[in-house]
């Protein structure tokens, strides 16, 4: 599958650079070597290859849960017990969009 100016062009435009002339001409050819150079590898296929998703076998999710653990953290009095200012369950902090009103 060989590119046209028109291609390079076109993907020269998408990438904001400016080519014209003799530019054009040599990345066409550039691209198109490149694209020559990806031919064996398209021609490849694994269909007889099982996928691997891990490199350790059947290894699928080594995460732990996502579930609160009492054994690590800090407790809501803890977290709050050094803030400036606090109200209910939350840190208070200075208002940073002047006298407060909706956006």
């Amino acid at each position: 599958m060989a590119l046209t100016t028109e291609d390079v062009r076109g993907i020269a435009d998408y990438a904001r650079i400016a080519l014209e002339g003799e530019e054009l001409e040599q990345m066409t050819a550039y691209l198109n070597d490149a694209v020559a150079m990806l031919e064996p590898i398209l021609a490849y296929t694994a269909d007889d290859v099982e996928p691997t998703y891990h490199p350790i076998g059947d290894l699928s999710n080594v995460m732990r849960a996502d579930a609160p653990d009492p054994a690590h953290g800090l407790s809501l009095e803890a977290a709050l017990g050094n803030a400036g200012a606090s109200r209910d369950r939350s840190f208070r902090v200075p208002s940073i969009l002047g006298d407060g009103g909706a956006a």
